[in-house]
């Protein structure tokens, strides 16, 4: 849903309207996006994945943040991924520290509003971040991972999986996703229906 379709926001005023706002939104080109409530299952698979990351950094340089880290992505897109990784030292917009500039792996959930956006043109945005090394897709209403990887000479490789016994290894911050533990609690009757982000 766009916050006030007949006002172009600057980047400034898209930020300070962003911090005093209880809600989030995400900006594009002018535009602000207020972004909705998620499901039980997507927020299962968000904490799951955050935490079983977070374990696996806790004694080296890198950051693990949740969907309440801003990412810029270029000049005119912010976003709000589900699970961001940092490897080294933390980039941020400014004194704040709430805009990160230098993810290493970014991390989408998938829901039915969203899967083509996300396996698309966010894709496309988040490839021009020169510091992302992975892209990862996870389904909600299937045991599904996605696994980008930037190569060399800047093109891209995907591998999915679709085992909850698999593990996925994630080369650019050294750490390990089992499947088993992304999907922890996880079920897929229709339990979860009232929200799909």
């Amino acid at each position: 849903m766009v916050a006030n379709a007949q006002k172009k926001w600057t980047v400034e005023e898209y930020l300070d309207f962003e911090r005093q706002s209880e809600e989030k939104h995400e900006y594009y080109a002018g535009e602000i996006f207020a972004m909705s409530g998620a499901s039980r299952r997507h927020n299962l698979i968000v904490i799951n994945t955050g935490t079983t990351l977070n374990a696996q950094v806790a004694q080296r340089a890198c950051e693990v943040y949740p969907s309440d880290m801003r990412v810029k992505v270029n000049k005119i897109k912010y976003t709000y991924p589900d699970v961001t990784v940092v490897c080294g030292e933390p980039r941020f917009e400014d004194g704040k520290f709430d805009t990160l500039l230098n993810p290493t792996i970014i991390i989408e959930v998938l829901s039915p509003s969203t899967e083509d956006y996300d396996r698309g043109t966010k894709f496309k945005h988040y490839m021009s971040i020169t510091s992302l090394k992975e892209y990862v897709l996870i389904a909600q209403d299937e045991i599904r991972l996605d696994h980008y990887t930037r190569q060399s000479i800047g093109d891209w490789h995907i591998s999915v999986s679709n085992s909850v016994e698999t593990t996925v290894s994630l080369p650019s911050i050294d750490c390990t996703l089992l499947l088993s533990d992304i999907y922890r609690k996880v079920t897929f009757e229709a339990d979860d229906t009232s929200k799909d982000d």
